[in-house]
């Protein structure tokens, strides 16, 4: 059984009992789709499975690169936009103490990233700083085109060419990339580059579990077998529980298909706790590329309570009533806080003496559900009960699977992303590639 359990008594008021059993059921149609691949965007299904049959041999080479990474290395840049960075950040960043971030331990390195917008100031400076530092480079592209990582990319190799010499770069370069083909591909076999196989039937925003997110996750300290593990068991549950059988993706995919159907465009992902904080913008791509078609699909949004209580809370509290909120609680800190009784008590905060920080923070978020779900806000609560490798590894394949049931309810291919094509095209004209002359008159037209 998961560690994951789901609480729905904040929605219940919101949906019919009716109703939600015949979402359930078309979520149940959704999941065996999902399953037997007869869906749209089946091409890209490889993430389904990909868990049970990763391979252990596979997972000693990631964990042998990097053990090189850290061998000679204080920072590893990880070059990667979207799905290529967002996973491996996450789990990072979940896994990471906030204070000791910046602190090298003796079995790790320090993870920055490029390659992710294309801002000057930060590319500037992210050279000057590594100017006089040992480094190595992820680049995680399946074409080694996308704009910008590929930038970022040049910029780097540059870098390391200038400060170890080209022979000596493919020690410190490691390529994420398509099997056989593509530019990247091309330039790290002319290097030398080792290289890790971004496969085929897996898409960017479902590549956390391939060497897309295992080789930054390994660099960092933590246990790849551990995530993975955790991932499996996720699996295994989710593929063998029916709808009707307590599955929690199916579960929290009828819920919000449900909760979209009567009025609720926008789904925002809350958590009470900072390490979370990319976990929910990997949420974002996950969902929002995922389902955002068509002229359909739920907005998905993030805030992180309590510390927007102070900012979005009265929107959400008494604004436009078109949201929903999915809750992840994190039943135990790694470590806790006891408050202390002062003499003259001038914050007027005595009443709180003996009690453990984790419960007054468990207490603001049960009486923000409350308010929330009085004003008309209907509360999904997702709960954790820690921040270990296991558990985020559950928590990520759980949205992953809950995502694909979830688009294929609402009738729209989960596993292609096509609008972020037209950007792309109108940068390029502007910055004057060849074969895009005339749209950018027609982009300069509307000037």
């Amino acid at each position: 059984m998961s560690n994951l359990k789901i609480s729905d008594r904040f929605v219940k008021s919101f949906i019919a009992e009716t109703v939600i059993q015949k979402e359930l059921e078309k979520a149940e149609k959704a999941r065996q789709t999902l399953l037997e691949k007869t869906g749209l965007g089946n091409e890209f299904l490889g993430w389904v499975d990909l868990p049970r049959q990763t391979n252990p041999d596979d997972l000693q080479l990631i964990r042998k690169a990097a053990e090189t990474i850290q061998s000679h290395s204080q920072y590893l840049v990880v070059v990667g936009i979207g799905g290529s960075y967002l996973g491996a950040r996450a789990v990072i960043e979940a896994l990471t103490p906030e204070f000791s971030a910046n602190e090298l331990h003796k079995k790790s390195v320090k993870i920055i990233y490029a390659g992710h917008h294309l801002d000057a100031d930060y590319h500037s400076r992210l050279l000057a700083f590594l100017e006089n530092k040992e480094f190595s480079v992820n680049v995680i592209s399946k074409s080694g085109t996308t704009t910008e990582p590929a930038i970022a990319f040049r910029l780097l190799l540059s870098l390391l060419e200038r400060k170890y010499g080209r022979e000596n770069v493919k020690n410190r370069v490691f390529a994420t990339t398509d099997k056989h083909k593509g530019a990247l591909k091309q330039l790290a076999d002319e290097y030398g580059f080792p290289t890790f196989v971004i496969p085929d039937d897996v898409g960017g925003r479902y590549s956390v579990f391939t060497p897309v997110g295992l080789l930054p996750i390994a660099a960092a300290g933590f246990s790849i077998n551990k995530l993975i593990d955790g991932a499996k068991q996720m699996e295994a549950e989710l593929k063998a529980k029916s709808a009707f059988e307590g599955n929690i993706a199916a579960m929290y995919a009828a819920i919000r298909n449900s909760l979209y159907a009567n009025g609720k465009k926008i789904e925002i992902f809350v958590s009470y706790t900072p390490a979370l904080s990319f976990v929910s913008e990997w949420w974002k791509q996950l969902f929002g590329e995922s389902e955002g078609k068509t002229g359909k699909g739920i907005f998905p949004a993030s805030v992180q309570f309590t510390t927007d209580l102070h900012s979005m809370g009265q929107y959400i509290q008494d604004g436009e009533r078109q949201l929903m909120e999915t809750t992840i609680k994190v039943e135990s800190p790694k470590q806790d806080v006891y408050l202390t009784e002062k003499e003259d008590d001038r914050d007027g905060l005595n009443y709180l003496a003996g009690k453990k920080l984790s419960e007054v923070n468990q207490s603001a978020m049960l009486g923000t559900l409350v308010a929330h779900k009085d004003g008309g806000v209907p509360c999904l609560e997702i709960i954790l009960p820690g921040l270990t490798e296991e558990v985020i590894g559950e928590l990520l394949y759980f949205f992953e699977f809950a995502c694909g049931i979830s688009g294929y309810m609402l009738g729209v291919n989960p596993f292609d992303q096509p609008g972020v094509e037209d950007y792309k095209n109108n940068m390029f004209a502007l910055l004057g590639k060849k074969g895009y002359e005339q749209r950018k008159q027609e982009i300069l037209s509307h000037i």
